[in-house]
């Protein structure tokens, strides 16, 4: 086991096994063969041939294209081909920032091999000349990857949320963390990748955030999600990481990118300059 294995596993993708997705004349996505078989069913929705899936042509505002996607993905959610509904709406547009063509629910979102975006909170307690992380345990009944570490606060970013003011709301959520002590959170940065994942797709961003913490902070779940908190030593966190598939695939990332920032992970370390590249894909 190494860091680089870990990279790996949020970077298998095959784009062989997908088609472009197609909104408005540009690719927004990719979609999996198979579930594009599905889709042919629609075709008031999708235009689907062997080259593509796009939109139907007469779809030709946010407002059309979000609803007619979102009446085909409800039922497709009722037949158990969409698992985990959020009720959750989330961006498709070309960048972070961009004007969406239109919005889908969260669930399907890999399905469409859309770009999503995120957030993820390092937080960390300073212990004399020493570090430690907070350290979440998803609940057993998430929907996705139930049971793993995670880090101290993260979340998708959904539309119409400024990325501050999503960071405070999933830190309340997650961990009590006050707004006002959210708000010290300290952008560094991104990661980034490309996994398939149970038949589909995901080309993500997550924005990187560290935030320092008191000593006498608890963090506290509030809304369900997370079960437990740990606090550990950096260099836990790091034997847990390399040496186990304990956390979330994607916090492997963010955790690697803390220890390289923050000096435990250093040139010395085989493979340094290709798990510098493949946090950013």
């Amino acid at each position: 086991m190494s860091f680089l294995d870990r990279i790996a596993a949020c970077n298998n993708h095959d784009p062989a096994l997908f088609r472009p997705f197609i909104v408005a004349g540009r690719q927004m996505g990719l979609v999996n063969h198979a579930f594009a078989a599905r889709l042919e069913a629609f075709p008031s929705v999708f235009d689907v041939d062997a080259a593509s899936v796009s939109l139907a042509a007469g779809l030709t505002n946010f407002e059309d294209r979000s609803a007619a996607v979102a009446e085909v993905l409800r039922g497709l959610a009722g037949q158990g081909v969409i698992k985990g509904w959020r009720d959750e709406l989330f961006p498709v547009a070309n960048g972070f920032g961009h004007t969406p063509l239109m919005q889908i629910e969260r669930a399907a979102v890999p399905l469409f091999g859309v770009r999503a975006f995120g957030v993820f909170v390092n937080g960390y307690v300073r212990d004399g000349g020493n570090l430690k992380l907070w350290i979440g345990r998803r609940s057993k009944t998430k929907p996705s990857w139930p049971g793993m570490l995670d880090v101290f606060v993260g979340g998708g970013h959904p539309i119409g949320i400024g990325l501050m003011d999503n960071l405070v709301k999933e830190a309340g959520e997650e961990a009590n963390v006050p707004p006002a002590l959210a708000r010290q959170a300290r952008p560094v940065g991104a990661i980034s990748y490309r996994m398939n994942i149970d038949g589909g797709f995901r080309p993500d961003t997550e924005f990187v955030f560290d935030l320092e913490l008191p000593a006498d902070f608890a963090p506290r779940n509030t809304d369900g999600e997370i079960e437990d908190f740990y606090l550990w030593p950096v260099e836990q966190v790091m034997e847990t990481v390399r040496d186990t598939g304990d956390f979330k695939p994607n916090c492997n990332l963010a955790l690697i990118d803390f220890f390289i920032r923050h000096g435990f992970l250093t040139p010395d370390e085989p493979d340094y300059l290709e798990i510098l590249a493949g946090l950013r894909q």
